[in-house]
């Protein structure tokens, strides 16, 4: 007996279909464009901010419309600043995932507490970025029509 399975692309290529995602980065680097890039082939759909208190204020005025918060850590003072920013919104009661990119990251981390941050090594791989952005949006529910 033979089986086989089929595997649907169009499916499972898209896990971040309709995530609003705000994007911390500075514009025009590297980084920025491969993060935008990737993000948008998982389907997430990008806000950009361009100062952390900025994208703070944005996250304490629009608290359900944002489903996943990335920052791109380097250009705002590396890993503790993404860390300070992180806290800071707990602080302000904004509470949702977040994925922090930095150079200064020995090794990816995928912590089990929802409100601890999901951090990941820059430069960031399209597979790396699929697999943080399936653990932060693990809560989340999506239903397909068969």
């Amino acid at each position: 007996m033979q089986f086989s399975y089929q595997h649907q692309t169009e499916v499972s290529g898209h896990i971040g279909w309709g995530v609003r995602v705000l994007l911390l980065a500075a514009e025009g680097a590297d980084a920025h464009d491969r993060i935008v890039m990737a993000i948008t082939a998982l389907g997430g759909v990008i806000d950009m901010e361009t100062d952390g208190f900025a994208a703070l204020e944005t996250l304490s005025t629009d608290r359900t419309g944002f489903g996943l918060f990335v920052i791109d850590c380097d250009p705002f003072g590396g890993l503790e600043a993404g860390h300070k920013l992180v806290s800071l919104m707990h602080m302000g009661g904004v509470s949702m995932p977040v994925i922090l990119v930095s150079t200064a990251c020995p090794a990816p981390e995928f912590p089990a507490d929802i409100n601890a941050p999901i951090v990941l090594r820059a430069p960031l791989s399209a597979m790396a970025l699929r697999v943080g952005f399936e653990h932060a949006t693990r809560g989340r529910l999506v239903f397909h029509v068969a």
